[in-house]
C-alpha cells in the first residue's frame, strides 16, 4: 500500500466531493426540478465554463490512460487519436452551432429530441435514444477502467467484491452529488480536473524525457522494443498495411464524437452560439495536451515500466502503464496529485455521460410511451433515477464482467453511434432523406457493422471474434464477392458500415420519393438554425408548452388612393371602408384596430 500517494489522493478527492455538492447552488435557477436546470445547467454556461465541461467530457480518464498505454503497446498507430481531435473541430464547427439554435428554438435536450422535430417520427427519433444509451453505457464501464487502474498502482488490487469496494464506494459518492446538483457538478469539478492534468502532463513531458536521455534516446529504446517483437504491426512508424486504418480511424471518429449523446449535453448547456464558436477554437489546446501525454508511452517503455497483473482476472493490465510510470518517477506526494488527476477524470466526464444517457430516457422513451403528460418536475424526478441506474449499471460491468468485454463494447458503441450520422449531422443540413431512408440505412449500416465485428479475431489474444475494428480488405465482401481478395491493408469497420448506411438511404430515399410516400412533418423553420441568442432559462417545449412561432411584422397597408374606398379586415374579420375623398367613416364603418 502506498500511503503517501493514498493521502494526496484522498485529500483532493474530498475536495472535489465538496464541490460536487456546492454545485447544487452555483449559477442556480428558480429550481432543480426541472430537465433543463439539472441536466443542461439552465443553458446558461459561459465561455470558460464550457470549455471546462466539453473538455473535461471529450478527454476522458480512459484516453489519458488508454492512448499512451496503446502507444506502449503498439506504437504509431496509437497516434491516430491526435489526427481525430484535430481535425474534429473544424468538421463540428458549423454544425453544432445550427444543433445549439435549432434546440434553443424548440426545447430540445436530446438529439433525439431534435430527430423528433425534424422528421416528425417517434420510430425514428427511439432508434436514435436507444442508440446513443447503448454506445453511452460502455463508455462509462471505461471511465472505471481508468479509475480502477489508478486504484490498483496505489495497491488497491484485491480479487472479488471486496477488491472493487474502493471503486463502488467513489461511484455512490459520484451518484449522490450528481442526483443532487445535476451538470452543474461535473462543470464544477471540470476546473479542478482539468488544472491538475495540465499540471501533471507539463511537468511529465518535461522532466521525464530529460531523465533518459532526451526525446531521441526515447525514441531508440522504442524502436528497439518493437523491433524485437513479432507483430509486423507495431513499430514508431505506421507501415503499408493499416495507414488507411490509421486514416478511417481518426476520421470516423471524428465524426463520431459530437453524435454521442453526452457530447451535445456540453453544447446545449452554453448559453450563445458564440461561446461554441470560441470553444472550438480553443478546445484544441487538449490536443496538444493529448499528443504529449500519447509520447509517454515511449517514454513508459525507457523507464522499464511493465503493467500490473489484475488479481481478479490474472492478466497484465496495460492501462496501468502511465499510473506506474509515474509511480516509479516522480516523487510520493506529486505522484499522488497525478492518480487524483486521472481519478478525478473518471467522474467528470462519467457524470455527464450519464446525465445524458438519462435524458434520453426521459425525453425519448419515459415522456413519449409511458407517460405523455409529464410534467417538468416528473421528467426531473425520471431523470435524476435514470442516472443513479446508469452509474450503479456501469459499477456492475467491471465488477461482474471482464473489465476487456467492456473495451469491445465500447469499440462496438463507437461503430453504433456513426450510424446516427445521416439523422441527426446531415438533417442539420437538409431534409433530403427520406424518413423511411434514413430506418433502412441505420438497420443496414448497424446490422453489417456488427457482422464485420465479429468477424474480426485475434489469435494472439485468444479471441475469434469483436477482436478489434481493424478489418483486412481481404474480408470486405459484397453477397460473397470479395472486391479486395489477398489484401493485407486494414479498415476502420466504422467508415465500411457509415458508407453501406448512406448508400442504402439513398437508394430507399429515390424509391419512397418516386412512390410519394409520407415523410413525415417538420416543425422546424429554416430561421431555427440561425437564431444567435435566446433568454436564459427553461425553454418553452421543455416546459411542457409549445414555443411560439416567431411572426414577422404586419405589413402596414397602403395609403388610400383619392376616390377610392380603402378597405381593411379588422381583428375579427370585419371589414372597415372609408371614402378618401369625404374623409368622413361610411356610416357601416367601426373605428381602426388599433395594431397590438
Amino acid at each position: 500500500m502506498q500511503w503517501t500517494e493514498l493521502v494526496v489522493f484522498s485529500a483532493l478527492f474530498l475536495l472535489v466531493t465538496v464541490l460536487g455538492f456546492v454545485a447544487a447552488k452555483w449559477k442556480a435557477g428558480s429550481t432543480l426540478d426541472h430537465l433543463d436546470e439539472w441536466g443542461l445547467g439552465g443553458r446558461k454556461f459561459g465561455s470558460w465554463i464550457t470549455w471546462f465541461l466539453v473538455g473535461g467530457d471529450l478527454y476522458t480518464a480512459y484516453t489519458f490512460v488508454a492512448v499512451p498505454a496503446l502507444v506502449f503497446g503498439a506504437g504509431a498507430l496509437g497516434f491516430y487519436a491526435l489526427p481525430y481531435t484535430v481535425v474534429l473541430y473544424p468538421i463540428v464547427f458549423l454544425p453544432l452551432v445550427r444543433m445549439w439554435s435549432v434546440s434553443r428554438v424548440h426545447g430540445y435536450v436530446t438529439p433525439a429530441d431534435f430527430v423528433r422535430g425534424r422528421y416528425g417520427s417517434h420510430w425514428l427519433a427511439l432508434i436514435i435514444a436507444i442508440t446513443g444509451i447503448v454506445a453511452t453505457m460502455p463508455y462509462i464501464a471505461l471511465q472505471l477502467v481508468g479509475l480502477e487502474a489508478v486504484l490498483r498502482t496505489m495497491g488497491l488490487n484485491g480479487s472479488g467484491i471486496l477488491g472493487h469496494l474502493p471503486l463502488f464506494i467513489a461511484f455512490v459518492i459520484l451518484a449522490l452529488y450528481t442526483y443532487q446538483s445535476g451538470l452543474r457538478a461535473p462543470a464544477l469539478i471540470a476546473f479542478v480536473k482539468d488544472t491538475l492534468i495540465y499540471i501533471v502532463i507539463l511537468v511529465a513531458v518535461i522532466y521525464l524525457p530529460s531523465k533518459f536521455g532526451g526525446w531521441g534516446a526515447i525514441f531508440d529504446s522504442a524502436q528497439a522494443k518493437f523491433a524485437a517483437t513479432e507483430n509486423k504491426a507495431d513499430g514508431i512508424l505506421l507501415t503499408g498495411n493499416n495507414q488507411l486504418q490509421y486514416a478511417t480511424l481518426a476520421l470516423g471518429s471524428a465524426l463520431a464524437l459530437f453524435l454521442y449523446p453526452h457530447s451535445l449535453t456540453g453544447i446545449l448547456a452554453s448559453r450563445g452560439r458564440n461561446v461554441i464558436k470560441r470553444n472550438m477554437v480553443a478546445l484544441p489546446a487538449y490536443s496538444l495536451l493529448l499528443g504529449l501525454l500519447a509520447m509517454l508511452g515511449f517514454v513508459a517503455i525507457s523507464a522499464g515500466a511493465k503493467p500490473i497483473t489484475n488479481q481478479a482476472t490474472g492478466r497484465p493490465d496495460t492501462n496501468t502503464i502511465i499510473p506506474v510510470l509515474f509511480g516509479q518517477e516522480f516523487p510520493s506526494w506529486f505522484a499522488g496529485v497525478a492518480f487524483a488527476a486521472i481519478a478525478i477524470g473518471a467522474l467528470v466526464p462519467a457524470a455527464i455521460m450519464s446525465i445524458a444517457a438519462a435524458n434520453l430516457w426521459t425525453r425519448n422513451i419515459y415522456k413519449e410511451y409511458l407517460k405523455k403528460d409529464a410534467t417538468p418536475a416528473q421528467e426531473a424526478k425520471q431523470a435524476k433515477l435514470a442516472s443513479l441506474v446508469v452509474k450503479f449499471g456501469a459499477v456492475a460491468f467491471i465488477v461482474f464482467i471482464d473489465p476487456q468485454f467492456s473495451i469491445d463494447l465500447q469499440l462496438i458503441g463507437g461503430v453504433m453511434i456513426l450510424q446516427t450520422l445521416p439523422a441527426v449531422a446531415i438533417a442539420l443540413y437538409t431534409r433530403w432523406f427520406h424518413l423511411w431512408g434514413l430506418i433502412a440505412g441505420w438497420v443496414v449500416g448497424m446490422g453489417y457493422g456488427m457482422w464485420l465485428l465479429y468477424n474480426i479475431g485475434n489469435p494472439a489474444i485468444g479471441k475469434a471474434h469483436f477482436a478489434g475494428s481493424a478489418l483486412p480488405l481481404d474480408k470486405l465482401s459484397l453477397f460473397g464477392w470479395h472486391p479486395f481478395a489477398g489484401s493485407a491493408v486494414q479498415i476502420y469497420v466504422g467508415a465500411v458500415a457509415v458508407v453501406a448506411n448512406l448508400l442504402v438511404a439513398v437508394i430507399v430515399t429515390l424509391i419512397a420519393k418516386r412512390a410519394r410516400v409520407f415523410n413525415g412533418t417538420d416543425e422546424t423553420q429554416a430561421d431555427d438554425y440561425r437564431v444567435p441568442a435566446h433568454p436564459p432559462g427553461p425553454t418553452p417545449l421543455a416546459a411542457g408548452h409549445s414555443p411560439p412561432r416567431r411572426v414577422p411584422p404586419p405589413t402596414p397597408p397602403p395609403p388610400p388612393r383619392p376616390g377610392l374606398a380603402s378597405f381593411r379586415p379588422t381583428r375579427a374579420g370585419e371589414v372597415t371602408a372609408s371614402a378618401s375623398g369625404s374623409g368622413r367613416p361610411r356610416p357601416w364603418s367601426r373605428a381602426p384596430t388599433p395594431s397590438r
